[in-house]
């Protein structure tokens, strides 16, 4: 057979991340147990184990043992279900996860992830250091994985798939790549498997010495085909993956957990994938509700309301460990739900060249943040103004960072910050106002007569007062038949 490298060099290059623990994974990455914990298959006596953690393996259960067998071996063993379901969303949601090193992810059902990696090594400072970040990253999140490089993506994924993690960035060193690999990598069913290893054959570069004529009237032209694909004879189009408009997650945990500390592990990994598919699309979110799930279908919902949207990860997490130390759990819980629906663009901001000591608008908003979940959501607000003369009607509480009207408000005398909530009746002596002494008015005068269309109608004459230690007081008189004097605020 003719050299199967028979184009000189391809545009792309393909990184191949392999799950091959994606369905135990998919209880263990919740929280780590020094439990032994498998996953089975199958119905009944049929059971089998699927995949096992290190704790299990360590007893001596092995994939394909029988559940059964695999009780005797560990007495307190976890045994969870295969759930399909589960890995299909969590690929995908790896998929958008991906989009922060490139644009072209595709999805290689149901354990791989396929990342066209040659436009954007460049700007991770080369192929090495990508591939480095990429593995830390995803080890972050709970994934164990194999990867390889290839200029084509099936070879990409053969190689990762077998655990062969090269790295093969030219066309003409895919022979030497692809011939050792074991003809399981061709995914044939039994029968065909057979059929090859009745003829001798036992890797691919044994298929690659026969008659291309032959090795197809005995298994079929889709083998040579999945070949010439690999080798880069034939074009090998993905579909390329497009990162969902929100997000939904939902991690079972090993055990249930009764306190707020273990929660927080499983947490951080939902986090950080909300934080990836935000980036994603160049967006942030200003809200997400976090539901606690327990026995019995029962539930808790905890709603997240941030003062500008972000994609912070880690801020999140600390707003999220104040909110639930301060809430008992009532039951323990068994899986943890994230949900996120309304993505808001969040671009790149250029810095404030004479910014100074300011603080900057992120860090702003993340302190208030911090102090709504500390000290709760009604203990810090914003203020806006209105546009009426009378003082107590002039402003408004807001949420924190919530736009102002900005209404034009009545020009009148100077006032001060703290107005107090109600005003306070004062003395008088001789037709003068006393506080702990005589006040002393300024000459200027502000009057204020409105109201009279909503039934708050006042009619006011206020002074600057000043004591005998030189504190400054804002009060009125009363006009009327019995004018009386009131304190109704302090300046600073």
């Amino acid at each position: 057979m003719a050299h199967p490298c028979g184009v000189e060099h391809l545009r792309f290059l393909w990184l191949c991340l392999h799950l091959s623990d994606l369905a135990l994974e998919i209880y263990s990455r919740a929280a780590p147990t020094p439990e032994p914990l498998v996953v089975s298959d199958g119905q009944g006596r049929e059971q089998r184990v699927l995949a096992a953690n290190a704790a299990a393996r360590a007893r001596g259960i092995l994939p394909g043992l029988a559940v059964s067998a695999a009780h005797a071996l560990a007495p307190r063993l976890y045994v969870k279900p295969r759930n399909a379901v589960a890995e299909a969303a969590m690929l995908e949601r790896l998929a958008a996860w991906a989009y922060r090193y490139t644009s072209q992810v595709s999805l290689a059902a149901p354990d791989a992830l396929l990342l066209e990696v040659a436009g954007s090594s460049t700007f991770f400072g080369g192929l090495a250091p990508l591939r480095a970040r990429i593995e830390a990253d995803i080890d972050g999140l709970g994934f164990r994985i194999a990867s390889a490089i290839a200029p084509t993506p099936l070879a990409a994924t053969w190689l990762a798939r077998c655990g062969v993690g090269a790295a093969v960035t030219e066309t003409r060193a895919l022979f030497g790549a692809l011939a050792p690999l074991p003809l399981a990598c061709l995914a044939l069913d039994a029968k065909r498997e057979a059929l090859l290893s009745g003829m001798g054959l036992a890797c691919l570069a044994d298929c690659l010495r026969l008659p291309r004529d032959g090795l197809a009237r005995r298994v079929g032209p889709e083998v040579l085909q999945a070949l010439d694909r690999a080798f880069g004879r034939l074009p090998d189009v993905r579909v390329p993956y497009a990162p969902p408009a929100e997000f939904h997650a939902r991690l079972a945990l090993p055990a249930p957990v009764d306190a707020v500390e273990p929660l927080l592990f499983p947490l951080q990994r939902l986090l950080r994938e909300l934080s990836a598919l935000l980036g994603a699309h160049a967006a942030g979110v200003q809200r997400f509700t976090l539901t606690l799930h327990h026995a019995k279908a029962q539930t808790t919902s905890i709603d997240f309301t941030f003062t500008a949207p972000a994609r912070d990860a880690e801020h999140w997490l600390g707003l999220a460990r104040e909110r639930l130390q301060r809430r008992a759990l009532a039951q323990p819980v068994e899986e943890v739900e994230l949900a996120a629906r309304e993505f808001e663009p969040l671009g790149s901001h250029t810095g404030d060249f004479f910014a100074g000591a300011r603080l900057p608008e992120a860090a702003r908003a993340q302190l208030i943040d911090r102090l709504r979940a500390r000290l709760g959501d009604a203990a810090i607000c914003g203020l806006d103004r209105l546009a009426d003369h009378r003082p107590e009607h002039a402003w408004r509480f807001l949420d924190p960072g919530q736009a102002p009207t900005c209404a034009e408000v009545p020009q009148g005398g100077e006032r001060p910050l703290w107005l107090l909530p109600e005003p306070v009746p004062l003395a008088a002596r001789a037709g003068r106002p006393w506080l702990g002494g005589d006040l002393r008015l300024h000459d200027e005068c502000e009057r204020i007569e409105s109201g009279w269309w909503d039934g708050g109608d006042v009619a006011r004459d206020y002074f600057i007062a000043r004591d005998a230690t030189g504190s400054r007081y804002w009060i009125f008189r009363e006009r009327g038949a019995e004018p009386r004097w009131f304190l109704h605020g302090i300046f600073s």
